[in-house]
């Protein structure tokens, strides 16, 4: 500037944008002929108490060449933003988000449309969602020093419902019962016990599988699968599908298996009947009217005891009892009922017998083979080859041998616990029909004619039968 001229401001001003994180500079009032000096720069950028974000590079070039400015907002200064805390938020085990149910998809690229995955199961104790901290934020600085605030984030909360807990310091949110996740109204979360179908089991369900108890408002169709650690009751009936329970099931209108129906249940099986079927019930199978034609095994009883109350044709096993109204039929159609030891040691033995038997066959061809060696060592005639198989057949003859030995030791003791049925009865409240055979332990009767009204227990070595009082 030339003497006598007007104030530095006249000629420049500065500016300050309204969230104080911009300073700028505009050079009006003159012509190309004005001058000033970074001095008189950071003098009048002083004067504006502008101290924070200062940037020299630009005032040091309108100082060197102010003509390139005129008329130009140039900036000059930059604050520092302020960043606002981050929100807090939820992190669950499991997407809730994905409503759309889809088949599974198998390795080799294959869709099991069986298998839709829908069910949360957790364990009691079990880390079903986290909560991370909201942050406070960072404050900024404006170009003329001042301290910008900024908000803190907001803090977010679980939601509980029925079954969940958070541990002390709310950063964890944990199952307080086995069973399934859900979330419900206003995004609550809870653990039920209990997953309910209200309908068929069907393509539109899939495959079950569930930690507590399920029950199906309706039928299980053929090829379905229900596995359940609680109970399973379904107020339908079951076609040619498996069900697997920890607990008990109940099926109200019965069981159509076309013999590739599986049910096996870790208490007792209610059914209103079983037909062409497999039961495995650990305690009681109690059938309000019939079971035909399938294999069933109650670690207790099997009591078919209802209006109708009629088993006919295929294995009925029990470890203490059989009740039914009417065994057989007036065709003659074979029926097995056997009472007096668990079901699983009555199989075992059929399975050691078998197993036996292999053993004895091979354990023949062996000495068959071993005795020919023995000739040829006999005679001089034992090449390497043979001398080798030898030995290894010798080996194989007593590995056999052990075998045989441990088989025959856990026959004689189920055999022993097939003695021990004196308690056990098979009871006929009406009619027992010819081509029936009756097992207590280790004794059998076949049954020739009709008889009625009738109990066969075992006593001195022999079934015996008894009229109903």
């Amino acid at each position: 500037m030339s003497e006598g001229s007007m104030p530095l401001d006249y000629y420049i001003s500065i500016t300050v944008s309204d969230d104080k994180l911009s300073a700028h500079l505009l050079i009006s009032n003159t012509d190309d002929t004005f001058k000033v000096t970074i001095g008189q720069l950071m003098d009048l950028v002083q004067r504006n108490r502008i101290i924070h974000g200062l940037n020299q590079v630009e005032l040091a070039a309108i100082s060197a060449n102010p003509k390139a400015y005129i008329l130009k907002k140039t900036l000059i200064a930059t604050g520092t933003k302020p960043v606002e805390g981050q929100n807090g938020y939820i992190k669950l085990t499991f997407d809730f988000d994905d409503n759309d149910k889809k088949p599974l998809e198998l390795e080799d690229g294959r869709v099991n449309y069986k298998e839709v995955v829908s069910i949360h199961n957790v364990r009691k104790g079990q880390l079903i969602g986290q909560r991370f901290l909201a942050t406070e934020g960072i404050p900024g600085r404006a170009v003329t020093g001042e301290t910008l605030f900024t908000k803190a984030g907001k803090e977010a909360r679980f939601k509980l419902g029925k079954n969940v807990v958070t541990d002390a310091e709310q950063k964890g949110l944990y199952a307080t019962i086995d069973g399934m996740v859900v979330r419900t109204d206003r995004d609550k979360i809870n653990v039920f016990p209990v997953y309910e179908v209200n309908g068929d089991v069907d393509y539109n369900i899939g495959n079950i599988d569930f930690i507590g108890t399920v029950v199906i408002r309706g039928n299980v169709l053929p090829g379905f699968k229900i596995r359940a650690a609680g109970d399973i009751r379904v107020t339908g009936g079951v076609e040619a599908a498996e069900l697997e329970a920890d607990g008990s099931i109940e099926i109200s209108a019965g069981i159509v298996g076309q013999n590739k129906a599986f049910i096996k249940a870790g208490k007792n099986v209610k059914s209103s009947f079983i037909q062409d079927a497999t039961i495995e019930a650990s305690g009681d199978l109690v059938v309000s009217q019939s079971i035909m034609h399938s294999t069933v095994r109650a670690g207790v009883s099997v009591q078919c005891v209802g209006a109708k109350g009629l088993i006919v044709g295929g294995i009925v096993q029990a470890g203490d009892r059989v009740v039914a109204r009417t065994i057989g039929n007036s065709m003659s159609t074979t029926t097995v009922i056997e009472v007096g030891v668990l079901p699983e040691l009555r199989n075992e033995m059929i399975h050691l017998r078998n197993q036996l038997k292999i053993l004895m066959e091979n354990l023949d061809k062996t000495s068959k083979a071993l005795s020919l060696l023995d000739q040829l060592a006999a005679a001089g005639q034992l090449s390497p080859d043979r001398l080798a198989m030898r030995i290894k057949l010798n080996n194989t003859k007593k590995q056999t041998i052990d075998e045989q030995l441990a088989i025959k030791d856990r026959m004689l003791e189920i055999e022993k616990s097939l003695e021990d049925s004196e308690n056990a009865k098979v009871q006929v409240a009406s009619t027992i029909y010819g081509g029936t055979k009756i097992v207590i332990g280790r004794y059998t009767k076949f049954i020739k004619d009709p008889t009625t009204r009738m109990t066969f227990r075992l006593s001195e070595g022999d079934i015996t039968v008894s009229a109903n009082v």
